[in-house]
C-alpha cells in the first residue's frame, strides 16, 4: 500500500466518483482506477460498491478509508513541520462561512490577505451552519467560519470573536422611547427573524425563549435569508428584528437611531474558527484569522471575551 494509493482511496470517497477523484488528484481516471485496483487485489477485498452512484466505500472498505485518512494525516503533519520552517506560505485553501457573518467581515479584509499571499490560492463558499459541518466531516472544505458551540465532538472549536446582538425597530416604535431593551419587552409577534436553516434564528428564539413558548401563528409567515432582507421588512412593514452589532457598520444615520442595545449582560454570538480532526493546515488558517481578526473591533476579540453566549439548540 503506497501513500498515492492511499490518497486516491480518500479522494473517490471524498467526491463519490472516480471521475472527478481523478481530477482533483491531477491524474487520469484510468491510472487511478488501475491504483485503486492493484490496492484492492493487495488487500482481496473490494474497497468500493461500484454500481452505486455516487460510489460508496463497502462495509469492510469503510474502516480501512478511516485508517488510511489518519495515516495521511500524520504525513501532512510532517509536512506542515517543513512549511512552518519557510516564510512564503502557499497552497489551496477552502473555507466555508455563514451568510451571516460572510458579508460584514470578509470584504474587509480579503485584498489585504491576498495581496500578503499571493500564492494562496483561496475559495470561500457560504453555507448554513448544518452544510458547513457536513463538508468539514467529509473532508470538503479545510475550515469553516461559525458561530459555536456546536457540542459536536468530531469538530475542533478555536474562538475568534464574541458579537453582540442588538434590536433593530421601525420608526415611532413604543421601544424607541428607552435608551436600552431587555428581552422580556419584545413582542415575538411582531418579531422579524431568519428562516430556521440558519442557526441565529434559534439563537434569537433562545433569546427570547418565554415568549416564544406562547407565539402565536401569523397570517403572514417570511422565510428571510438574509440581514438585509430583515431590516428592509421592519422598515416597511413595522415591527423589530434582531440583528448582530457588525451588521451595523454600514447603516445610515437615521437607521442607526432605530438601533437599541441590550442592558445588563449583552447577548453574544461566539464566532469560532471550526476544523476537522484530520486539518493540518495550521499555518495558513493562523494567517487567515489574524487578517481577518484586524478588521474585528478589539473590544469583540476572544481576550476580551463576554458572556451570555447565545447557543444553537
Amino acid at each position: 500500500m503506497t501513500i498515492t494509493q492511499m490518497e486516491y482511496i480518500i479522494a473517490v470517497e471524498k467526491f463519490g466518483s472516480f471521475v472527478t477523484a481523478a481530477e482533483s488528484c491531477n491524474v487520469t481516471q484510468p491510472t487511478l482506477s488501475m491504483q485503486i485496483q492493484k490496492l484492492e487485489d493487495e488487500l482481496g477485498i473490494k474497497l468500493f460498491d461500484r454500481n452505486h452512484h455516487p460510489v460508496l466505500a463497502t462495509e469492510l472498505g469503510l474502516p480501512i478509508l478511516m485508517q488510511a485518512k489518519n495515516v495521511l494525516f500524520e504525513v501532512n503533519k510532517i509536512y506542515e513541520i517543513l512549511n512552518n520552517k519557510t516564510e512564503e506560505l502557499k497552497g489551496n485553501l477552502n473555507v466555508g462561512i455563514l451568510p451571516t457573518l460572510a458579508p460584514y467581515v470578509l470584504p474587509k479584509m480579503l485584498n489585504a490577505f491576498m495581496e500578503r499571499y499571493p500564492n494562496v490560492e483561496l475559495q470561500i463558499f457560504e453555507m448554513t451552519t448544518e452544510n458547513l459541518t457536513k463538508k468539514l466531516k467529509e473532508d470538503k472544505i479545510d475550515f469553516g467560519i461559525l458561530s459555536t458551540p456546536l457540542h459536536d465532538k468530531e469538530l475542533k472549536e478555536t474562538p475568534i470573536y464574541y458579537e453582540a446582538f442588538v434590536c433593530y425597530f421601525s420608526n415611532n416604535h413604543q421601544l424607541l422611547s428607552q435608551k436600552t431593551v431587555h428581552p422580556k419587552d419584545l413582542d415575538i409577534n411582531e418579531l422579524w427573524t431568519l428562516n430556521d436553516e440558519h442557526c441565529m434564528h434559534f439563537q434569537v428564539i433562545n433569546l427570547c425563549n418565554e415568549k416564544a413558548k406562547n407565539h402565536r401563528q401569523l397570517h403572514l409567515q417570511y422565510q428571510s435569508g438574509s440581514i438585509q432582507s430583515l431590516v428592509k421588512m421592519v422598515e416597511t412593514n413595522g415591527g423589530t428584528t434582531i440583528i448582530p452589532e457588525l451588521s451595523i457598520e454600514d447603516f445610515y444615520e437615521h437607521q442607526l437611531e432605530n438601533i437599541r442595545f441590550f442592558d445588563g449582560v449583552e447577548p453574544t454570538r461566539e464566532v469560532s474558527l471550526v476544523t476537522n480532526r484530520y486539518f493540518t493546515k495550521n499555518k495558513i488558517a493562523n494567517a487567515f484569522v489574524s487578517e481577518l481578526s484586524k478588521h474585528i473591533p478589539s473590544k469583540m476579540l476572544v481576550k476580551n471575551k463576554k458572556r451570555n453566549i447565545l447557543e444553537i439548540k
